[in-house]
């Protein structure tokens, strides 16, 4: 076994994952300012004030956004499926 490429592959995954986790993060960002200025309240102001509702809403938000994104991540790779079923 050839430890370098071992080690090249982990700090490769890590620059990913370091570069994945920041990406989601300023979309979670973006996200979360878009919805807020689509609604006529301001959520931030409300959860603050303490209304339950309002923060179980931003909650269901932020699950749904993390959902189409697991469902996006697990969708295998097409040109990997047409070269399994290509003779």
């Amino acid at each position: 076994m050839d430890v370098g490429k071992h080690l090249i592959g982990f700090l490769l995954s890590l620059g990913w994952a370091l570069v994945a986790s920041v990406s989601m993060s300023i979309s979670l960002g973006i996200l979360l300012k878009v919805y807020d200025m689509m609604t006529p309240i301001n959520e931030w102001e409300e959860i603050r004030k303490g209304n339950i509702a309002c923060a179980i809403i931003m909650a269901a938000v932020i699950l749904a956004f993390g959902i189409v994104v697991a469902f996006t991540m697990s969708v295998p790779d097409t040109i990997t499926l047409i070269n399994k079923t290509a003779p």
